[in-house]
């Protein structure tokens, strides 16, 4: 047991990541209990409807066929399915997808991969979708975990992006590097990661801002900070993960497909799945873009940003009271 463990409990995870899934959850089995009710088999309307179901939680079109497709061909020769044998199965296809993505524990109770020091998250993504808050929940886990932390300040577009996590900062009792509004991001980035080396930290947290609208200008911006940090720690950054709203379903894939063509993305977290219906869209984009997610936000407290666990977040999107 890590002291992750120790410090919030796996029960406690659970309970949060179930409670943050209850939108989801409640949507979409309404609309597969309603699709199933009164039939005596599952014929094309029951496969419509259930299609109906995953595409309105944001699993997406893609990976909803696929498991349509699956379905169809398990129950083809079963003459009746009631609710709980059709849930049973497409929880087992779900799982299966999940499965199938890529995947690792890197993060598992907050520890940090082996044989580097420190270790260098570069965090991208769009204003808005809670990326300078994820940097604040990750510090605090981190710490809680036993571990020192400092935050890279890069976002120098926005003096508010500077200004929240200045906040986050002294939150959560953690050293920030920072400059002044307009400042390069890069050199930013080298001064951060030269503070790190002097302090021994073990993990630094570097935001950075979040422009789309040019994709050329967030590329070149992105490869800079990467080249000066790469100066100080040739192998760095360990991580660029990049942050989603969970919340805005399908526009989250856009941002993503922009994202990964933009730069090399390693890891995903997606936020905001509490206050949304549409947590299927972990599903699509785990599938679609083959990256692994390693965090999930599903509440507004530091300790309901979880390590993704599969097998939990399965059970808890299918874990519904008798």
């Amino acid at each position: 047991m890590g002291l992750f463990d120790k410090i919030f409990g796996k029960k406690q995870q659970q309970e949060s990541l179930e409670q943050g899934l209850e939108k989801t959850r409640q949507g979409f089995f309404s609309k597969i209990s309603k699709a199933i009710a009164g039939k005596s088999t599952v014929d094309t309307a029951v496969l419509d409807d259930l299609e109906d179901a995953l595409v309105s939680a944001d699993v997406g079109i893609e990976t909803t066929v696929k498991i349509i497709d699956r379905i169809e061909q398990r129950v083809a020769k079963d003459k009746y399915l009631n609710t709980a044998e059709l849930n049973a199965i497409l929880k087992e296809e779900i799982a299966d997808i999940l499965i199938t993505t890529p995947y690792d524990s890197s993060y598992e109770d907050y520890e940090l991969p082996k044989g580097h020091k420190p270790h260098i998250i570069l965090v991208v993504g769009v204003n808005g979708v809670g990326k300078t808050t994820t940097i604040g929940k990750l510090a605090h886990n981190f710490s809680k975990a036993g571990k020192s932390v400092l935050l890279g300040a890069a976002d120098t577009f926005r003096a508010a992006a500077v200004d929240q996590l200045t906040i986050w900062s002294e939150r959560v009792g953690v050293p920030i590097v920072k400059k002044d509004m307009g400042s390069d991001p890069a050199a930013v980035a080298f001064d951060t990661v030269n503070s790190g080396l002097a302090k021994n930290v073990d993990v630094i947290l570097i935001d950075t801002a979040g422009r789309l609208h040019n994709k050329v200008h967030l590329m070149e911006e992105l490869s800079k900070i990467k080249r000066v940090i790469q100066k100080v720690i040739p192998d760095a950054p360990h991580e660029v993960m990049l942050v989603l709203d969970g919340s805005t379903g399908q526009n989250a894939l856009e941002q993503a497909k922009h994202f990964t063509a933009a730069t090399e993305v390693t890891a995903i977290t997606i936020t905001k799945l509490d206050g949304t219906a549409k947590g299927g869209v972990v599903l699509a984009i785990a599938s679609q873009f083959k990256i692994p997610v390693k965090f999930i936000g599903v509440g507004e407290k530091a300790e309901d940003l979880l390590v993704f666990d599969k097998k939990l977040f399965v059970d808890s999107l299918f874990n519904m009271p008798a």
